[in-house]
Protein backbone atom coordinates (compact mmCIF):
# COMPACT_ATOMS: atom_id res chain seq x y z
CA UNK A 1 0.00 0.00 0.00
CA UNK A 2 3.07 2.20 0.52
CA UNK A 3 2.69 3.44 -3.28
CA UNK A 4 -0.76 4.47 -3.08
CA UNK A 5 -1.83 8.04 -3.43
CA UNK A 6 -2.51 10.00 -0.17
CA UNK A 7 -5.56 12.15 -1.13
CA UNK A 8 -5.64 15.75 0.42
CA UNK A 9 -8.15 14.35 3.15
CA UNK A 10 -5.36 12.04 4.14
CA UNK A 11 -7.10 8.80 2.89
CA UNK A 12 -5.48 6.24 0.09
CA UNK A 13 -6.06 6.07 -3.16
CA UNK A 14 -5.22 4.47 -6.31
CA UNK A 15 -1.79 5.99 -7.19
CA UNK A 16 -3.55 7.70 -10.46
CA UNK A 17 -5.86 9.23 -8.68
CA UNK A 18 -3.17 12.35 -7.50
CA UNK A 19 -1.63 12.66 -11.41
CA UNK A 20 -3.76 15.10 -12.34
CA UNK A 21 -6.05 17.42 -10.72
CA UNK A 22 -9.25 15.93 -12.60
CA UNK A 23 -8.35 12.78 -11.58
CA UNK A 24 -9.51 12.77 -7.70
CA UNK A 25 -13.36 13.77 -8.31
CA UNK A 26 -13.30 11.09 -11.10
CA UNK A 27 -11.81 8.28 -9.66
CA UNK A 28 -13.96 8.52 -6.27
CA UNK A 29 -17.50 9.20 -6.92
CA UNK A 30 -17.21 7.50 -10.55
CA UNK A 31 -14.44 5.20 -11.84
CA UNK A 32 -15.69 1.69 -10.70
CA UNK A 33 -18.74 2.21 -10.13
CA UNK A 34 -21.69 0.27 -11.60
CA UNK A 35 -23.83 1.49 -14.61
CA UNK A 36 -27.04 0.83 -16.18
CA UNK A 37 -27.77 3.68 -18.10
CA UNK A 38 -27.39 3.16 -22.09
CA UNK A 39 -26.86 7.09 -22.49
CA UNK A 40 -23.87 6.89 -19.85
CA UNK A 41 -22.17 3.31 -21.33
CA UNK A 42 -22.83 4.67 -24.49
CA UNK A 43 -20.95 7.71 -23.51
CA UNK A 44 -18.04 6.13 -22.30
CA UNK A 45 -17.14 3.58 -24.56
CA UNK A 46 -17.31 6.73 -27.29
CA UNK A 47 -15.00 8.25 -25.08
CA UNK A 48 -12.89 5.14 -24.47
CA UNK A 49 -12.58 4.80 -28.57
CA UNK A 50 -11.01 8.40 -28.35
CA UNK A 51 -8.43 8.01 -25.79
CA UNK A 52 -7.16 5.35 -28.17
CA UNK A 53 -3.49 6.85 -28.37
CA UNK A 54 -3.64 9.70 -26.12
CA UNK A 55 -4.17 9.89 -22.27
CA UNK A 56 -7.54 10.18 -20.54
CA UNK A 57 -6.69 13.27 -18.97
CA UNK A 58 -7.19 14.67 -22.26
CA UNK A 59 -9.99 13.02 -22.96
CA UNK A 60 -11.54 14.04 -19.56
CA UNK A 61 -10.69 17.58 -19.18
CA UNK A 62 -12.66 17.94 -22.53
CA UNK A 63 -15.70 15.27 -21.98
CA UNK A 64 -18.07 18.01 -21.73
CA UNK A 65 -16.83 19.87 -25.38
CA UNK A 66 -17.82 15.97 -26.15
CA UNK A 67 -21.11 15.73 -24.63
CA UNK A 68 -21.70 19.30 -26.51
CA UNK A 69 -20.74 17.81 -30.12
CA UNK A 70 -22.06 14.73 -30.04
CA UNK A 71 -25.49 15.76 -28.83
CA UNK A 72 -25.07 14.10 -25.45
CA UNK A 73 -23.98 11.12 -26.86
CA UNK A 74 -27.79 10.18 -27.65
CA UNK A 75 -27.56 7.39 -30.21
CA UNK A 76 -30.57 8.23 -31.84
CA UNK A 77 -29.37 11.82 -32.22
CA UNK A 78 -25.36 10.83 -33.20
CA UNK A 79 -26.52 8.37 -35.47
CA UNK A 80 -28.32 11.19 -37.86
CA UNK A 81 -24.78 13.15 -38.23
CA UNK A 82 -23.68 13.72 -41.64
CA UNK A 83 -21.03 14.24 -43.82
CA UNK A 84 -21.59 18.29 -43.08
CA UNK A 85 -21.96 17.72 -39.59
CA UNK A 86 -18.06 15.19 -39.28
CA UNK A 87 -16.47 18.06 -41.14
CA UNK A 88 -18.11 21.14 -38.63
CA UNK A 89 -16.73 18.57 -36.11
CA UNK A 90 -13.32 18.20 -37.63
CA UNK A 91 -13.18 22.26 -37.27
CA UNK A 92 -13.98 22.15 -33.56
CA UNK A 93 -11.21 22.55 -31.50
CA UNK A 94 -12.62 21.20 -27.96
CA UNK A 95 -13.19 17.90 -28.97
CA UNK A 96 -9.79 15.41 -30.47
CA UNK A 97 -10.38 16.20 -34.46
CA UNK A 98 -9.23 12.56 -35.52
CA UNK A 99 -12.03 11.55 -38.66
CA UNK A 100 -11.65 7.85 -37.96
CA UNK A 101 -13.00 8.17 -34.67
CA UNK A 102 -15.48 11.18 -34.86
CA UNK A 103 -16.86 8.42 -37.83
CA UNK A 104 -16.60 5.40 -35.62
CA UNK A 105 -19.16 7.65 -33.21
CA UNK A 106 -21.25 7.93 -35.67
CA UNK A 107 -20.88 4.49 -37.03
CA UNK A 108 -21.19 3.07 -33.56
CA UNK A 109 -24.52 5.19 -32.45
CA UNK A 110 -26.41 3.11 -35.15
CA UNK A 111 -24.79 -0.23 -34.30
CA UNK A 112 -25.89 0.97 -30.39
CA UNK A 113 -29.37 1.38 -31.33
CA UNK A 114 -29.35 -2.36 -33.78
CA UNK A 115 -28.13 -3.46 -30.41
CA UNK A 116 -30.93 -2.41 -28.26
CA UNK A 117 -32.89 -3.98 -30.74
CA UNK A 118 -31.29 -7.18 -30.35
CA UNK A 119 -31.63 -7.70 -26.79
CA UNK A 120 -33.52 -4.63 -24.72
CA UNK A 121 -30.86 -2.19 -24.19
CA UNK A 122 -26.96 -1.88 -24.30
CA UNK A 123 -26.79 -2.13 -20.49
CA UNK A 124 -28.40 -6.01 -20.53
CA UNK A 125 -25.23 -6.43 -23.61
CA UNK A 126 -22.38 -4.83 -21.81
CA UNK A 127 -23.23 -6.86 -18.32
CA UNK A 128 -23.64 -9.98 -20.11
CA UNK A 129 -19.44 -9.44 -20.58
CA UNK A 130 -18.93 -8.95 -16.43
CA UNK A 131 -16.12 -11.39 -14.97
CA UNK A 132 -16.42 -13.68 -12.21
CA UNK A 133 -15.08 -11.69 -9.36
CA UNK A 134 -13.72 -14.95 -7.84
CA UNK A 135 -10.99 -15.09 -10.80
CA UNK A 136 -10.03 -11.30 -10.84
CA UNK A 137 -6.23 -11.01 -11.43
CA UNK A 138 -4.95 -8.32 -9.09
CA UNK A 139 -6.14 -4.72 -8.97
CA UNK A 140 -4.55 -2.91 -11.98
CA UNK A 141 -2.16 -5.94 -12.95
CA UNK A 142 -3.18 -5.80 -16.89
CA UNK A 143 -4.79 -3.98 -19.53
CA UNK A 144 -7.24 -6.61 -21.44
CA UNK A 145 -8.84 -9.58 -20.31
CA UNK A 146 -10.45 -12.84 -21.05
CA UNK A 147 -13.80 -10.52 -21.05
CA UNK A 148 -12.78 -7.63 -23.17
CA UNK A 149 -11.20 -9.52 -25.64
CA UNK A 150 -14.65 -11.55 -26.44
CA UNK A 151 -16.81 -7.70 -25.43
CA UNK A 152 -14.41 -6.11 -28.46
CA UNK A 153 -15.07 -9.16 -30.71
CA UNK A 154 -18.72 -9.70 -29.94
CA UNK A 155 -19.12 -5.45 -31.28
CA UNK A 156 -16.67 -5.51 -34.08
CA UNK A 157 -19.14 -8.48 -35.16
CA UNK A 158 -21.75 -6.35 -35.31
CA UNK A 159 -19.88 -3.65 -36.58
CA UNK A 160 -18.62 -1.44 -34.11
CA UNK A 161 -15.41 0.53 -34.34
CA UNK A 162 -12.36 1.86 -32.65
CA UNK A 163 -13.44 -1.67 -29.52
CA UNK A 164 -10.73 -3.22 -29.26
CA UNK A 165 -9.68 -5.84 -26.22
CA UNK A 166 -7.65 -2.71 -24.18
CA UNK A 167 -10.74 0.04 -25.14
CA UNK A 168 -13.45 -2.57 -23.57
CA UNK A 169 -10.90 -3.74 -20.82
CA UNK A 170 -11.07 0.53 -20.06
CA UNK A 171 -14.30 0.42 -20.17
CA UNK A 172 -14.93 -2.62 -18.18
CA UNK A 173 -13.18 -0.78 -15.23
CA UNK A 174 -14.91 2.10 -15.57
CA UNK A 175 -18.02 1.01 -15.34
CA UNK A 176 -18.12 -1.24 -12.76
CA UNK A 177 -18.15 -4.26 -14.44
CA UNK A 178 -15.01 -5.30 -12.45
CA UNK A 179 -13.71 -3.57 -9.10
CA UNK A 180 -10.19 -2.62 -10.48
CA UNK A 181 -9.50 -0.36 -7.59
CA UNK A 182 -5.90 -0.91 -5.78
CA UNK A 183 -6.13 -2.49 -2.46
CA UNK A 184 -6.15 -0.67 0.28
CA UNK A 185 -7.78 2.55 -1.57
CA UNK A 186 -10.37 4.15 -0.40
CA UNK A 187 -12.90 3.46 -3.20
CA UNK A 188 -12.48 -0.26 -2.99
CA UNK A 189 -14.89 -1.02 -0.69
CA UNK A 190 -17.24 1.54 -1.86
CA UNK A 191 -16.96 0.55 -5.18
CA UNK A 192 -17.53 -2.85 -4.51
CA UNK A 193 -20.44 -2.12 -1.71
CA UNK A 194 -21.89 -0.17 -4.55
CA UNK A 195 -21.92 -3.63 -7.27
CA UNK A 196 -23.62 -5.66 -4.30
CA UNK A 197 -26.20 -3.24 -4.50
CA UNK A 198 -26.53 -3.22 -8.09
CA UNK A 199 -29.44 -4.88 -9.59
CA UNK A 200 -27.69 -6.36 -13.00
CA UNK A 201 -29.77 -5.67 -16.07
CA UNK A 202 -31.22 -8.78 -17.49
Amino acid sequence: MSDLYIGPDGERRCTWAGSAPDFLHYHDTEWGYPVADDIRLFEKICLESFQSGLSWRTILSKRDNFRAAFAGFDPVKVAAFGPDKVEALMQDAGIVRHRGKIEAVINNAARAMDLQQEVGSLAVFFWSFEPDPDQAPPPQSQTTSAASVALSKALKMRGWKFVGPTTCFAFLQAMGMLNDHALGCLCRAKAEAARARFTKPV
